[in-house]
């Protein structure tokens, strides 16, 4: 064989497996922590906080559990799968002690107009409170909706009983399962008729947010029996313990929340459904002020810091950069137009022109 022969064989080799390696995913599950620092992503517990009585009730409990002198540990600690899979594997954006910075948009730093703008890809300054109204801008998940391909096959979750709102579920058609909605289907499995049941006999905490477990498992028994191919879930119990000064609670929710995202990624690599085609996309709707807890228990734009949030990305076609060290800045209206991206198509907004894509996360 010729060495020009040779060369054309190599070369030709090597265009396949790049235009394979490009072809876009076929699924989608886009996550987010309400209210997740990146102080505690990128660092870990913080000491004076698990310190503070009014923070911390069983403070040598938590202590044990979170605490490292080196906060690369404290991390692992917190959230071991974020710091073992997704750095290893997908990437991460926000340390903003490495220069790394993800910023919100909209000027008011909490969770209505926080959500709006990951999901629609750009900020609405109509949008300045957490009212129960529906939301007149589409989001990229009724975008989808709409599309032939994708009809029946987008579905959302959350805790936080306004999502049925920000989602607008009466004009998109799209199933939400948010607050304390039960399942309803043609047919129940086991599990969701004993979630309903027990959804009604353990009573939450706050009277607008349920417990996380409740929202997890939902989707897990959703995902299951329907396999949809774009899928929200938010998670709120950081969030609420936050505003209710429990430290201890918080960190724990965050480490539990962790737990769940393993399991759900190794659902995701073991049904052939999405084994290879699926991504994750997980981000926060804002951040919170700095230490101590007058601050920490808060957000918006009185306190500092609350506009800063975190990005992390996980699945084919995803480089796996790890913790992101280079000096930018991203955005929160960026999420909407990537996640599009990663499944081959061009979000656009009729009202607004959106975030542009992260190009670093698309292979």
């Amino acid at each position: 064989m010729s060495k020009k022969y040779k060369f054309l064989i190599t070369s030709i080799l090597v265009i396949s497996t790049q235009l394979l390696w490009a072809q876009p995913v076929e699924n989608v599950v886009l996550v987010t922590f309400d209210g997740l620092r990146w102080q505690e992503l990128f660092g870990g517990a913080v000491d004076s906080m698990m310190n503070n009585p009014e923070l911390t009730k069983d403070k040598e409990q938590v202590i044990a559990a979170f605490q490292a002198d080196d906060p690369k540990e404290a991390r692992k600690k917190l959230m071991p799968w974020m710091w073992s899979t997704v750095v290893e594997e997908g990437q991460l954006y926000g340390n903003r002690w490495l220069g790394n910075q993800v910023n919100c948009t909209n000027r008011f730093w909490f969770s209505y107009p926080g959500y709006n703008e990951i999901l629609t890809g750009f900020s609405d300054p109509e949008i300045d409170s957490n009212a129960k109204k529906y939301n007149q801008n589409k989001t990229v998940l009724e975008w989808f909706a709409e599309k032939p391909e994708f009809a029946g096959k987008v579905a959302a979750f959350g805790s936080w009983d306004v999502f049925p709102y920000i989602i607008n579920d009466k004009r998109s058609g799209i199933p939400v399962n948010a607050g304390f909605r039960k399942a309803e289907d043609e047919y129940l499995t086991y599990k969701e008729q004993f979630l309903n049941d027990l959804q009604d006999q353990i009573p939450s905490p706050w009277a607008t947010v349920r417990l996380d477990a409740f929202t997890h498992n939902y989707m897990i028994e959703h995902m299951k029996k329907h396999h949809p191919r774009i899928v929200y879930i938010s998670y709120g119990e950081t969030d609420d313990f936050a505003h209710d000064g429990r430290y201890d609670h918080y960190l724990k929710s965050a480490h539990q929340t962790d737990k769940w995202l393993a399991a759900l990624w190794d659902y995701l690599q073991n049904d052939p459904f999405y084994k290879g085609k699926t991504s994750l996309l997980i981000t926060t709707d804002h951040g919170r002020g700095h230490s101590p807890m007058v601050q920490w228990k808060s957000h918006g734009t009185i306190y500092k810091g609350s506009d800063q949030i975190w990005i992390a990305a996980l699945g084919p076609n995803i480089p796996a950069q790890g913790e992101v060290a280079i000096d930018q800045k991203l955005f929160q209206y960026q999420v909407a137009k990537t996640m599009a991206k990663l499944l081959g198509y061009d979000y656009k907004n009729e009202k607004e022109e959106v975030g542009p894509v992260i190009e670093s996360i698309i292979k």
